[in-house]
């Protein structure tokens, strides 16, 4: 057993991402990484209590432990979401403060919700009287140009005294105006010694560290050292190359095996029979699949025949380990 073993249940979690972590996708980062905690796309409390529930919150039992994130400013709606994100049997309810969007600021939430910590306290404590599951923030460390470490630890502080024990920090500041989404997770340099200063102050707290954490040294180093982190939260990476959540896991779990890139897209045919059973387009289970062959030879065959619109629209399971024999014809006969 390693010596490195973190014990917070926040230790490796996956970002929630627009469009990206659906359903579909969560079962296959579940593969890869069988302790990572999961999130949802943010979901709108409008969306939740006056849209589609089913669509937007059914998910696979496979993906335990999962968090259904919010994006919300008003209370009462938020409790209300809350609720049925709880009875629907989410683990966690996570509240988001850190997008920069244009389309979310109309909306007042998101990370202009940074400049009202009493509400947002307020919106924490409306959630933790009606569920019984974690309540938690994620958030940015500052909003515009402004660099002033008070600004975030009163945020942190304000929340924290109204029971929110678990905070995800995006180690970058959100620009509202002027920077595309896309800008502001690149642009806004990345200071991680905000965060660890956060620990540093609140010791109590859950810290995970959030921003530029594609591989398994800056993942390691997050959690070691002076005020280590409780754990990281691996975003755009884990879609682009999903094999680095299994990386992570086995450097954090030494213990516990790790599926091959092979089983897992057996794994995720058997699944696609099932979901195609339920009326479930082949495309939508497939997207999320498209970086596992990066950095392997046959690569661009992979995506080519999982891109394919007529292929597609036969909704044949089958095309998933047809399309892996373009990458590692010797695994899939094995």
């Amino acid at each position: 057993m390693s010596a490195f073993t973190p014990a917070s249940p926040w230790a490796l979690t996956v970002a929630p991402m627009l469009d990206w972590t659906d359903r579909h996708c969560r079962y296959l980062h579940r593969l890869y990484a069988p302790q990572a905690r999961l999130y949802t796309e943010m979901v709108t409390t409008g969306a939740v209590l006056r849209g589609d529930a089913a669509r937007h919150l059914d998910f696979d039992p496979a993906e335990h432990p999962v968090a259904l994130q919010l994006g919300g400013s008003e209370p009462a709606d938020l409790a209300a979401a809350a609720r049925l994100g709880a009875q629907w049997g989410y683990d966690e309810i996570n509240l988001n403060c850190g997008c920069p969007s244009e389309r979310v600021q109309r909306g007042a939430f998101g990370a202009c919700l940074m400049a009202e910590p009493g509400l947002v306290a307020d919106c924490v404590k409306a959630m933790r009287d009606v569920v019984d599951v974690p309540v938690t923030v994620k958030h940015r460390i500052g909003l515009d140009h402004g660099d002033s470490y008070g600004f975030v630890r009163d945020f942190v502080g304000t929340l924290a005294d109204a029971g929110c024990e678990v905070f995800i920090v995006h180690a970058r500041n959100a620009v509202l105006k002027g920077l595309s989404p896309k800008e502001n997770r690149e642009i806004p340099p990345l200071r991680y010694e905000v965060a660890r200063q956060l620990k540093a102050d609140f010791p109590q707290l859950t810290l995970v560290l959030n921003g530029g954490i594609a591989d398994v040294a800056t993942s390691v180093a997050a959690l070691q050292g002076e005020s280590a982190l409780d754990g990281v939260m691996i975003g755009r990476e884990a879609w682009h190359r999903p094999r680095v959540l299994a990386e992570v896991a086995a450097a954090f779990w030494p213990d516990t095996a790790v599926l091959d890139d092979g089983e897992i897209v057996a794994r995720m045919a058997r699944y696609a029979e099932r979901e195609l059973a339920r009326g479930t387009p082949l495309r939508c289970i497939v997207k999320p699949m498209l970086g596992l062959g990066n950095g392997r030879a046959g690569a661009r065959a992979w995506r080519r025949l999982l891109s394919d619109t007529r292929k597609l629209a036969e909704n044949d399971p089958g095309l998933i380990e047809t399309a892996w024999r373009e990458v590692r014809p010797e695994r899939l006969a094995a």
